[in-house]
Parts: structure tokens; sequence; C-alpha cells
């Protein structure tokens, strides 16, 4: 018997309303020029219904007969993508891995795809050939011959191979080139990353497998596409450049593990290499002394620690109103250490320019950085350096006081352990004027 006619209907990006005629106005929820083409196949079989289209039905279950799984994690074989991840991959969960185009995601994932064990890998590509896929893979001499390829932008090819396959790993590169005819026929619109995203999470989630995913960003550094698809995955990784060589990768959200782990690589010749000693990327290493302007504070990024160099220079300032120029630290933070530094010590930056720079490229949002801040800009207005094998850690109040920070024993051994003699904040300065007279007394 031959099949249905396959027809052309328009449905609103917006709300989901579908006609067989174009509107410029959405009759149901009255948004303009949001209604798009998609093709309607009644011959498909949705992967969400059964056999003649009917629905499969799920009842509620009572809260109390529900029985708590272990869902277990599967290793992507790479040290960094671990700890970020929480311990690894967990099973029946979606990750979204964001950043710029040429950072190394596609390489982060197909060395990921080498080193897991224990299951297939479906590596599907909307980008590249499986020449091109292949030929990346000789150069980073990697194994990868028990990965399975598939080169099309398609869902139904996708799912079709997922349900040949089951695969334990799969991995989509990328969302915005996947598309549907039942999302329309344009690639990359919102309809059609949202629907596609949903039903590549709906196989996971029915199955022990895991769904990696990559996604083009804005210029702005932001994910493409709807804040939405960001709600239906498990996790959001941001995968960062601090120069040509280094590799920030953080959570921004993770349903199974802290958002505080920081993954630091390095992109070498044949691929992406775990930085096993972060503070020797964050830490200056001279033959002289210190200049001033420099203060060094350890960090805590997730469960490590690691101490930073924070750089600051002053000059006077080329326009009527100050300004500060800073990439690594919030400059709101700098503008309100500068005011307590005015107001409790009684120097003048508002005729100052601020620059503020961190060595490695890091970037620092912690609240202990603060009166390291405040003796790296007190340091570079007053040309005084720092004593030497000195850091500074504590948090700053509007008041001028010192306050405490968490784990202050695991930031004291740290620096110990990198050649630090003494470590100056909560205990021994109680007050911005105290810390100040404590580290610049002796010059």
């Amino acid at each position: 018997m031959a099949g249905k006619k396959v027809t052309v209907a328009y449905k609103c990006s917006n709300c989901g309303y579908t006609q067989p005629g174009w509107l410029g106005k959405c009759p149901q929820c009255g948004e303009w020029n949001s209604l798009e083409e998609y093709i309607t196949d009644p011959n498909q079989t949705s992967p969400r219904t059964g056999a003649g289209g009917a629905s499969l039905r799920i009842k509620p279950v009572p809260m109390g007969k529900v029985v708590i799984q272990d869902e277990g994690r599967i290793s992507t074989g790479i040290v960094e993508f671990d700890r970020v991840l929480g311990g690894g991959a967990t099973k029946r969960s979606a990750i979204l891995i964001g950043g710029e185009p040429g950072i190394g995601k596609s390489t982060l994932l197909i060395q990921a795809a080498a080193s897991i064990k224990g299951g297939k890998v479906l590596y599907v590509s909307g980008e590249e050939s499986a020449s091109q896929i292949k030929g990346r893979a000789a150069r980073l001499k990697l194994s990868a011959d028990s990965i399975e390829m598939l080169c099309t932008p398609r869902l139904e090819d996708i799912l079709d191979a997922l349900d040949a396959l089951s695969p334990a790993v799969v991995i989509i590169d990328s969302i915005q080139t996947v598309h549907s005819v039942q999302a329309g026929i344009i690639p990359g619109t919102i309809s059609q990353l949202k629907y596609c995203a949903n039903e590549l999470i709906g196989w996971v989630k029915e199955r022990d497998s895991v769904l990696l995913m990559t996604a083009h960003v804005t210029k702005d550094g932001n994910i493409a596409g709807p804040k939405s698809l960001e709600h239906m995955v498990d996790t959001v990784l941001s995968f960062e450049r601090s120069n040509d060589e280094v590799r920030f990768l953080r959570a921004q959200k993770n349903r199974f593990g802290s958002v505080d782990e920081l993954g630091i690589f390095e992109m070498e010749a044949d691929g992406l290499k775990c930085v096993k000693d972060p503070s020797a990327l964050f830490l200056t290493r001279r033959t002289g002394g210190t200049p001033a302007g420099i203060a060094c504070v350890p960090v805590f990024e997730g469960s490590r620690v690691f101490v930073v160099e924070i750089q600051a220079l002053t000059v006077p300032a080329k326009a009527a109103v100050n300004r500060v120029y800073s990439d690594r630290v919030d400059g709101a933070r700098v503008s309100r250490i500068a005011a307590v530094l005015e107001k409790r010590a009684g120097i003048k930056f508002s005729d100052q320019d601020l620059y503020i720079n961190v060595a490695g490229g890091v970037r620092l949002t912690e609240s202990a950085i603060d009166a390291a801040l405040a003796a790296a800009l007190y340091s570079a207005r007053t040309d005084i350096a720092l004593p030497e094998k000195t850091a500074v850690v504590g948090e700053l109040s509007l008041a001028g006081e010192i306050r405490p920070v968490t784990k202050l024993k695991q930031r004291e051994k740290t620096a110990a352990d990198l050649g630090f003699r003494e470590l100056i904040g909560p205990g021994t300065a109680e007050s911005i004027n105290a810390l100040i007279k404590e580290l610049f007394a002796k010059e």
C-alpha cells in the first residue's frame, strides 16, 4: 500500500501552533514573523509513539515507592575532564560543551572518545567528514578504531543509529548542525535546537548512556541559541582560552557535581594535555626581586588550591574620569577595593587609571583575593614592592576590615609547599591599615 503524501505546513517557533498556510502573525500567541515552514511526514513513526501513532501512556508513581538507583559514572579517560564533571560522566545525563571556534572542543571529544572503556562510542559529526575526523585522530596518535562514526545532520538518521548500536556514549558535534523535518527545513533555528536536543536527551534518559554535545558561542562567549537549551541538559561546560596554549574547562551548571572545579589543559602538537602543576602557570619565575604592583594569593578552584599572581598598574588618568581596565577580575571589585583604600588608608586612586591582570590568564571570582588585590594596588600606587616570598589572602569589607576566608589551613600549606615563607591575612591583620603596615613597614 502506498504511503501517505508528504505535505508542507507552518509552525510557530514561539508556541508551536501549526497551520497549512503562512501568516505574518501567529493566531495563538500573537508573535510576528514566527511561522516557519516544515515538512510533515505521516509515514514516519515517532520514537516516542508506538505503531499507528498511538501514544505511550506513562502513569504517576507515589514518591514512597520510588527506588533510588545509583546511576554510576563513565570515565572519559581524561583526568581534568573527569574532575570538572565531578568524577566522570553520569549515566543517563546530557552534557553541553560551549567554546569559541578552534579552541579545541572537537579535539577534547575525540580524545575522550578514544579513551572511554567499557562500551560503544558513537561520534556524530554534522560539520566534518569521516576522513577529516580520522585524520585528526591520526595526528593525535589516537587508537580510534573502536569509535563508530556517523557524519550526518539529520536527526532521524542519528536516532536510527542509536537504536541499532545502543552506544554507552553519544557525541554530537555540534548540536547546531542537527535538524529534523519535524521542526522546519532550516538548521540552527530555535525550534530546531529545542526539538533535536529534546529527542536526543530523551533517548539517553531511557538508557544507561551519556550524551555529549558541543555548541557554538556568540561573540560575548555565551552559548548560541535559546537559554532553554541550557536548562534542558544536566551539565553545561565552558571551554575558555587564556592564551595560545592554555585552556580552561569549567562547569556553569552541574546537577551531579560541583560547579567550582576547574580543568586546566595545554594544547600541544599531539592534542590537549592535562596540567599537573597549575601554580607553574600562574606564578612568574624571576631571577631578581619582585617588582612593585605584584601580590600573590592562594585561591581555591573546586577541590584544589593554587597560588596566582595579581598584577596592578596605576597611571594618571588621561580623562576627567578614571577608568578600570580588568578582564580577569571583575572591574566593579577593583573599583570597590580602590575606594576602600582611598577612604580607609588615605591613598588617592580617583585620579588614576587602574590596570589589573592575572598571570596565566585565569579568571578570579572568590572574595579571598580582596586583600591581595588591595596590596597590589597599594604597591603599584606607592611604587613599593611587597616582601619576597610573601602571600596575601583575605576578604576586605567596606569598613576596611580583613575578614576570615574558608579553608585557610589548606591555603597556608599550599603556599608553604611553593616556597612562600609568610601568609598575611586574617589572624595576622585585622584591618587594611594593619595589613599595609605588616607588608610595607620594613620598606
